[in-house]
């Protein structure tokens, strides 16, 4: 999208404001079924150009990070290279055999790195496999593609198709930007956890301090669960030299992993990727809950938001964080609640939500960034629709290196599926930095 496009898409999104405010202080006056129709229709627009908005600031930030990160790599890696592409090249290398070593150890079977020329080949070999299937490669193919199948079936794809689809699965996954990402090459995270304060007191040189508390130290791990996905497609597609077949793969594969994971950030169960509502809460009046539990606020009714002074509630629970999480702070929440927080007016009659009309600002509440999750709970009684805190301290997302494709031209003829597997997981690291709205009066 060119700079007048987006110019555009900010005036669609300014005018649907406006028609918004009229629209309301319309309502206001009188209440009737053409009036709410009306708002309905005005809404509807006002959320389209809104999350168009941030569908486009996320491709966007997908971009510069990947552009980042591997400027970073190659400077912290010291890769020496004439371009750009060729630093890269040496760094797919690198990671292919990284994601070889981890498959092999876990296999308890040797390992010897692939140097530019091996794995110039692999990928080629591969390529040939994804259009025609195994049974036309030559003997030398067999022997190419063996360094990176699985027992189970299937081969590792190259890091450059990872990575198209680790920045593509980014850009379509809201909660991807605003939670931390780390790879591993193991099948688990750990760390360690400090759930005290260490002592402090003042010391001289001759004197030792008197205050010799120790802080309590408990340990964490996120473990890494199979997701597995089966784009598919025909051979004539495949037949045709002009199609990419992995960007093709990297496109469809990073859909379906990002719509699952959504989900599963959101809500998965104890057992899977742990979603961060799925944990156990307790009311919280500012003073903090235990620790393994988020802490919420009511909003004073049952499904919705209190009968008077809605807004407050919206400020209550920006007081349950701590200050120190303020700063990245953010809204978490599904479209149907911003509706109803959109109609929420502040002391001088402007709106507690604004939209934004400035590139990489998203839209706001109280101040505050809102990231729209349409797999945030519904409204419903009880229900933990609403969140806010700081989801880069407090949710740490895990990836496990290497991605697996392994092509099935059998199970449904005429069609070619390529069940595609990757490991994942996620849990709630520091339950301080999230807090959430109950919609219930009591």
């Amino acid at each position: 999208m060119d700079t007048t496009e987006f110019k555009a898409l900010l005036d669609k999104q300014g005018e649907a404001f406006e028609s918004f405010k009229a629209a309301l202080a319309e309502l206001k006056k009188k209440t009737d079924v053409i009036t709410e129709e009306k708002m309905a229709k005005i809404e509807k627009s006002l959320d389209s150009a809104v999350e168009l908005k941030a569908a486009i600031e996320r491709g966007l930030a997908a971009e510069k990070k990947e552009r980042e990160e591997l400027e970073a790599r190659i400077n912290r890696e010291g890769i020496k290279a004439n371009s750009e592409s060729e630093a890269k090249a040496k760094l797919e290398v690198k990671d292919f055999n990284i994601v070889l070593s981890g498959h092999n150890a876990s296999r308890n079977i040797p390992f010897s790195a692939l140097d530019t020329k091996g794995y110039t080949d692999y990928k080629s070999a591969l390529e040939r496999y994804h259009r025609y299937g195994k049974d036309v490669l030559t003997s030398e193919e067999v022997k190419t593609l063996s360094v990176g199948s699985d027992p189970n079936g299937g081969y590792f794809v190259t890091p450059d198709t990872t990575g198209r689809i680790v920045t593509k699965n980014y850009e379509m996954s809201p909660f991807r930007q605003i939670a931390s990402e780390q790879t591993i090459s193991t099948d688990k995270l750990q760390g360690i956890e400090d759930l005290g304060e260490a002592g402090c007191d003042y010391a001289d040189e001759l004197t030792e301090g008197s205050n010799t508390d120790t802080p309590d130290i408990g340990k964490w791990e996120i473990l890494v669960y199979w997701l597995a996905t089966q784009p598919k497609t025909t051979q004539q597609l495949l037949d045709d030299s002009a199609v990419d077949i992995e960007s093709w793969l990297g496109n469809k594969v990073a859909l379906k992993f990002a719509r699952k994971e959504s989900l599963e950030f959101v809500a998965g169960a104890k057992g899977k990727i742990r979603g961060f509502t799925s944990y156990d809460t307790a009311p919280d009046d500012g003073s903090g809950v235990t620790w393994g539990k988020l802490g919420y606020c009511l909003s004073g009714k049952a499904s919705d938001f209190a009968d008077a002074n809605p807004g407050d509630k919206i400020h209550d629970l920006i007081g349950l964080l701590q200050n120190a999480y303020l700063p990245n702070a953010r809204f978490v929440t599904r479209r149907k609640v911003i509706t109803k927080i959109r109609k929420f007016k502040i002391g001088t009659g402007e709106g507690l939500w604004q939209p934004s009309f400035t590139l990489g600002t998203p839209e706001m509440i109280a101040g505050y960034p809102v990231t729209r999750i349409e797999d945030m709970p519904d409204l419903g009684a009880g229900s933990m629709s609403l969140a806010f805190g700081d989801f880069k301290t407090s949710y740490q997302i895990v990836d496990r290196q290497g991605i697996r494709v392994l092509r099935d031209m059998y199970t449904l003829k005429p069609y070619i599926k390529f069940y595609t597997t990757k490991r994942t997981g996620g849990g709630v690291l520091n339950f301080e930095a999230i807090k959430l709205m109950k919609f219930a009066a009591a």
